[in-house]
């Protein structure tokens, strides 16, 4: 399975809050572009939830994606599940089955993030049907 990649930078813009019954959650907008393998600009939607225990929280996001990857130019979307259990980090982001278009489509695959000194790193394992 191939993989990319390479850095991103995000613009965070807070959305307001989010009633939940007898708690609140965020709503949050994130404007990222990516470099390397994956040049990508996109849009994510992210609700999230914090607990009454310190580092405990989670959250749900959409994102869609303009992308060039391995020469092929479309759009996809990924979904996000993060899950903070007592300050234990956990992710699973994936590309949303059959989101692909144009170059792209057909395109399969899951996204690592890492975050060192402030910086925003992925790694995208991926699968692309022959061109």
């Amino acid at each position: 399975m191939p993989t990319a990649q390479g850095r991103f930078e995000v613009r965070r813009t807070p959305q307001g809050p989010l009633e939940l019954g007898d708690t609140q959650g965020i709503h949050m907008r994130f404007d990222k572009t990516f470099e390397g393998p994956l040049v990508a600009t996109s849009v994510v939607h992210m609700l999230a939830v914090g607990t009454a225990m310190e580092g405990s929280a989670g959250y749900v996001a959409l994102e869609r994606l303009e992308a060039t990857l391995d020469g092929r130019a479309g759009r996809f979307s990924m979904m996000h599940f993060g899950v903070m259990d007592r300050g234990t980090p956990s992710l699973k982001l994936e590309v949303v089955p059959d989101s692909a278009d144009g170059g792209l489509a057909g395109l399969r695959g899951s996204m690592r993030i890492d975050i060192t000194d402030g910086a925003h790193f992925y790694r995208f394992d991926y699968e692309l049907p022959p061109a």
